[in-house]
This record gives structure tokens, C-alpha cells and sequence, in this order.
């Protein structure tokens, strides 16, 4: 999939079959569409495209209007969208900075300005509940009549659910929030991941652990930082690593401002995903994680984040986090091996 940041680039196609949306999460709502965009745009002849925006509009608003209480927890970063869509077997797809300009645009200016000139659109597919336009003042209905004036096909594709739940991005965020990651990972179809570039910390995870049974190097860990301050997701999480062999690697993960700690650390109290693994390979050594982009899959949730009194409590807290996670690989792996055995039977 190519990736256009903004509407000019002479290698982009000039048309294309869209659709359009923040795609936060990339659901399996959103995969339904971008299947049937696919279609689409196979029997038209037409590259593909999806249209996103960064920052997400709510953020956007939100910080004009000084209400950061306002800004929607983020499911995923730009990183992992972008990812995701790829996987979704896209042609192409344009991120559209949202600022002030974009968001006092009428809804017939953007689609004459971004839709037709910009993007060549000649079939647009939206879902059931799209808004577009400065005060969110265009539908469906005008959509479809502006299509009809501009010479673009316009069609939206019904609600998609899952045991009788409405999919979408707000259902995943309630989810993650509860910590429900089994019913996460139904909604986005895989297990919800973070991905990013291992950044240096301050090392304390390798001194924490070093009086801990079986921690020789302490708990050392792979730390990946967020611009955005509101994750969807918070505590501590049982994980899989990707990126730093051919297997995924366990682990026990922290996602938050890690409250036990001085906020004025290197990394200035943001939002960090620390992620120690439980058996670290020998081969990477004691720095082969640094500068590698990682995948983090958070499987299974084990409890909100701990202020704990003192360096040792928090040393003890981790070893019973790491306990905690091997006993439920243990419990995967032993109702994997049942489910073979039934399996052959």
C-alpha cells in the first residue's frame, strides 16, 4: 500500500475508488468495508484508496477549545493503522492533516476540493452513520446528491456485528477499557497490538530485579513511547513479543505512567509501554533490543496499574506480575494441547 501525506502527489492515481474515515482501530467493520471497496474498485478498474485524517478531528477540537477531556482514547497509533490498512490489501491511502482550515470547510466545498479535484474519487463507499463537513452538516442523502452532480457513484455499507454487537471503534474502546482484551480481540478480528521503535529508558528494570529469584539481569525492558497521552488501554498485561527473532516471545507488559515512579524521569511522565520478557534470548544480548520496531500483542489483562511503597514492593510486585503470566501461558498452553487431543479423537 502506498502512503500519501496530503492531497499533491503527481505519483498518486488519478482516480480511484475511496472510502473514508479515522479508522481507529481498523475493525472488522472497517475490514468488511475496505473488502468490498476492493471489489469495487476491481470491477471499475480502479486503484483502491482509503482517506484518514491525523490528528483524529476530536483531538483536533479539543485542543482548540482547551477541553482535553474531550479527546477520544486512542486505540492505535498512525504507525499501526497505517499498518493494519495494508494489511487489508489497500491500493493506496491519504492522510489529510485535520487543522482549522479543513474543519471549517463546507461539506460541497470538500467534496468538490477533496473528493473530486484532489483524489479523482469515481465511487465513494461510507458507512451508515457518516458526517463529513464543517459542523458535521453533510450525510448520506447530499453525499449521494453531490455524487450524482460531480459524476461519482456513492454507496454505504450497513452496521457490521459480531454476536449481536454493533462494531465499532467506541465498542473497542469500551472494551480495552474493562480490560476485556478476548472480547477485543473479537471486534478487531486479532489480538490488539502496539507496535513501535525500542527508545532507551532509565535502566531501572535491570536493578530492580537483580536480588530476585531467577533475575540475574533484573527485569530489563522494551520500552516504546506515544505522542498521544489518552491510550485506550492502561495496566498491566500479559504479552507476546514480535520483531526480535522468528518466534513471538512472552512477556508481562506495563502501559501508563507508571505511577510508582518520579514523573520527571527521562521520559517526563508520558505514556510508555514497558515490556520485560520473560526469557530473554541470550543471542540479542544485554542492548539487541534498542532501535528495533517491535510488536506488542496484549492478550490477557491482569490488573490496573500500582502505586507501590518503595523500590522493593515494586520488585516484588513485578516478580508476582511475571508469575502471573506464566501461569497463564501455562493454562493456554495446557487447554491448546486438550483441544489437539480432542481434535484427533
Amino acid at each position: 500500500m502506498k502512503v500519501f501525506r496530503g492531497l499533491h502527489h503527481p505519483e498518486r492515481a488519478a482516480a480511484c475508488a475511496l472510502t473514508i474515515g479515522n479508522f481507529d482501530g481498523v475493525h472488522r467493520g472497517h475490514q468488511a468495508m475496505i473488502a468490498l471497496l476492493r471489489e469495487e474498485a476491481r470491477q471499475r478498474g480502479l486503484p483502491s484508496c482509503a482517506l484518514t485524517f491525523e490528528p483524529h478531528p476530536r483531538d483536533f477540537f479539543a485542543a482548540s477549545t482547551q477541553q482535553p477531556e474531550r479527546e477520544p482514547a486512542r486505540i492505535a497509533t498512525l504507525r499501526d493503522k497505517l499498518r493494519a490498512l495494508a494489511a487489508c490489501g489497500l491500493d493506496q491511502c491519504v492522510v489529510l492533516p485535520f487543522n482549522a482550515a479543513l474543519a471549517a470547510q463546507e461539506a460541497s466545498t470538500f467534496v468538490q476540493q477533496v473528493l473530486v479535484q484532489g483524489l479523482g474519487a469515481r465511487y465513494v463507499l461510507v458507512g451508515d452513520d457518516f458526517r463529513f463537513g464543517a459542523r458535521r452538516g453533510g450525510d448520506y442523502p447530499m453525499l449521494d446528491q453531490l455524487g450524482q452532480q460531480q459524476g461519482f457513484d456513492v454507496a454505504r455499507m450497513n452496521s457490521y456485528e459480531v454476536h449481536g454487537l454493533r462494531v465499532s471503534s467506541s465498542a473497542v474502546r469500551e472494551a480495552l477499557g474493562r480490560g476485556a482484551m478476548d472480547d477485543v480481540a473479537a471486534l478487531l478480528g486479532r489480538p490488539y497490538h502496539i507496535s513501535g521503535h525500542v527508545v532507551h529508558g532509565r535502566k531501572l528494570g535491570r536493578a530492580l530485579g537483580a536480588s530476585a529469584p531467577g533475575q540475574n539481569d533484573g527485569f530489563r525492558t522494551l520500552n516504546l513511547r506515544f505522542s498521544h497521552w489518552k491510550p485506550a488501554a492502561s495496566g498491566i498485561f500479559v504479552v507476546e513479543v514480535h520483531g526480535l527473532g522468528p518466534e513471538a516471545l512472552p512477556g508481562v507488559a506495563n502501559l501508563g505512567i507508571r505511577p510508582s515512579l518520579d514523573p520527571h524521569d527521562v521520559n517526563g511522565g508520558r505514556v510508555l509501554l514497558e515490556t520485560h520478557v520473560l526469557d530473554w534470548p541470550q543471542a540479542l544480548g544485554a542492548e539487541g533490543g534498542y532501535g528495533k520496531i517491535i510488536r506488542v500483542d496484549l492478550l490477557h489483562k491482569l490488573h490496573d496499574e500500582l502505586r507501590y511503597d518503595g523500590l522493593d514492593a515494586l520488585t516484588a510486585g513485578i516478580a508476582r506480575d511475571c508469575e502471573a503470566a506464566r501461569a497463564w501461558f501455562a493454562s493456554r498452553h495446557g487447554e491448546t494441547r486438550r483441544q489437539t487431543t480432542r481434535d484427533r479423537i
